[in-house]
């Protein structure tokens, strides 16, 4: 009945991580502490999303989680030949803030408590032998992707190549310098590194400039064109050769984040019931990263075998990718808002929005 003990715990996890992390002694290790990492991370924030959607009124969901988006954007660093201190300083700094701002919302902002329909299903569910309580969550899963609404399926094959897409992107970027401006090892890192804290502060830019475009001419059109704008960004730094120019179309590769890390979750979060909105939001998050696993397995060979082995075909490639993912979102229907009351009345796993 509570969603604060699992981005809590989360919050804790990944701030462990981010300690341990500067001291890893092997490669292994460092990986490792990457999985529990992301592992945390997963734990914190797809139930802050829901507890985002459980406390705010449909025609605040877009304004909140664009907030989570600006907020949300990851820490980049410049590499260098050494591990200067500050590197270390800064995984501590993240640790301290990641624990320090959740710990903030589980103090500061109270749950929505459960009715007495839902405490008696709680008890029920308490009263159940072991190895019920233990399947329950898989036939919960199970079940609500049977009755999920068709604007997430058309979500999911977005995402396929959204996400596929931003994984060539943080995988080649980096090598993508040292074969098209012949930078070392430590110039391409540290002209990534830059991209990098481009796209952060664009983000923290036009993450709540996104808000009222959304509002005046709907989330999805809003979604479609942030996807195109990606696209172009990485269809075009192959082919800029000054190391300053080639940071502008991080600008618009920016705009794009804070669009893909809000506007979705808001569309979703109007359609599903409120009762689902945990599992959805965590389904959602499934179609992050099964893309992501999917391009782990097969982009090695697609990039041996017809992309010649290059990093800058690569990034070609997956402007590519993100131009499909444009095409596709066009498919997608805008979800109409339903008030609480309305939604009280819609049988769970209805498709509300079509």
């Amino acid at each position: 009945g509570r969603r604060k003990p699992f981005f809590l715990i989360g919050a804790i996890i990944g701030s462990l991580c981010l300690f341990a992390f500067p001291f890893s002694p092997t490669l292994w290790f460092a990986v490792g502490l990457l999985w529990i990492l992301d592992v945390g991370n997963n734990m914190a924030m797809e139930p802050y999303r829901a507890f985002v959607g459980d406390k705010l009124p449909n025609k605040q969901l877009s304004f909140g989680y664009q907030m989570q988006s600006l907020f949300g954007v990851a820490e980049t660093v410049e590499a260098s030949s050494g591990i200067p201190k500050w590197l270390y300083y800064s995984f501590f700094i993240g640790a301290i803030l990641s624990v320090s701002t959740i710990l903030w919302s589980v103090l500061k902002t109270p749950e929505i408590p459960p009715s007495d329909k839902e405490f008696d299903e709680i008890k029920r569910h308490n009263a159940l032998p072991l190895s019920d309580r233990i399947k329950t969550p898989f036939l919960e899963i199970v079940d609500a992707i049977k009755d999920m609404p068709k604007f997430m399926w058309k979500l999911s094959a977005v995402y396929l190549f959204q996400w596929y897409a931003l994984f060539v992107y943080w995988q080649f970027i980096a090598p993508m310098f040292k074969e098209s401006m012949n930078f070392d090892a430590s110039q391409a890192l540290s002209q990534a590194a830059k991209m990098n804290t481009t796209y952060n502060l664009s983000t923290i830019i036009f993450a709540l400039a996104l808000v009222p475009l959304a509002l005046k001419f709907g989330g999805k059109k809003v979604y479609v064109f942030s996807l195109f704008l990606t696209g172009i960004a990485m269809l075009s730094i192959p082919y800029i050769q000054d190391p300053l120019l080639v940071i502008l179309p991080m600008i618009l590769f920016g705009i794009g984040w804070a669009a893909m890390m809000g506007i979705p979750y808001s569309m979703v979060s109007k359609i599903v019931p409120s009762e689902r909105r945990g599992v959805y939001m965590g389904i959602l998050n499934m179609m992050i990263v099964i893309p992501m696993g999917i391009q782990t397995l097969t982009f090695g060979p697609i990039v041996k075998n017809l992309l010649n082995n290059s990093a800058v075909n690569a990034i070609i490639f997956g402007g590519v990718f993100f131009i499909i993912a444009g095409i596709l979102a066009l498919r997608l229907k805008e979800p109409k808002s339903i008030d609480e009351d309305e939604r009280e009345l819609i049988p769970s796993g209805a498709d509300i929005n079509l």
